[in-house]
């Protein structure tokens, strides 16, 4: 269903994805996601580990032909790794021309979230911080709490880097 949700809004444009956000849950948070970094959702696929990377990324898939990289998002913010089951999956998203995957435990729904009711996170202790640098805002969706993230911050450059020095390696 959100497949076909990401589908229409980007067939009508950049107008009907604002304030759309593909949200998940990881834990027993929920997280959110502009639309308009979001390209699919994938089931899990077989993920070719990297050497010498940060412990989050999981490694590359190959996607139609595209390698990309992919990241756990529990392991990203410091949570305990879980197993993956039938529900886990893969949205890939483009970040400043970067491809990758991340990879969620549950798809939640396509939210519409207006900046109005877009709040700063709080300040509170250091574990909330390990978070924070990656939420840039909270909103209230029905009765949970959707954490927005910033997808910039995601991925560190350096671990963009040392990929990218992987994957020539490989094709050489």
């Amino acid at each position: 269903m959100a497949e076909e949700l990401i589908e229409e809004l980007v067939e009508e444009g950049e107008d009907a994805q604002t304030g759309k956000f593909m949200t998940f849950q990881t834990g027993k948070e929920y997280f959110g996601i502009s639309i308009s970094y979001v390209k699919e959702i994938i089931p899990m696929q077989p993920i070719t580990a990297i050497p010498e990377v940060e412990d989050y990324i999981k490694g590359l898939i190959n996607l139609r032909g595209k390698i990309i990289p992919v990241i756990d998002v529990r392991v990203r913010f410091k949570m305990d790794p879980t197993e993956y089951t039938d529900r886990t999956c893969i949205i890939v998203i483009d970040v400043k021309s970067t491809v990758l995957g991340l990879i969620v435990e549950r798809i939640a729904e396509v939210d519409t979230i207006l900046d109005d009711d877009i709040v700063p996170p709080p300040a509170l202790g250091k574990k909330d911080n390990e978070q924070r640098k990656y939420v840039y805002g909270l909103a209230r969706t029905g009765d949970t709490v959707k954490l927005l993230l910033d997808p910039d911050k995601l991925i560190k450059q350096d671990a963009l880097d040392a990929i990218e020095d992987n994957q020539e390696k490989e094709q050489s």
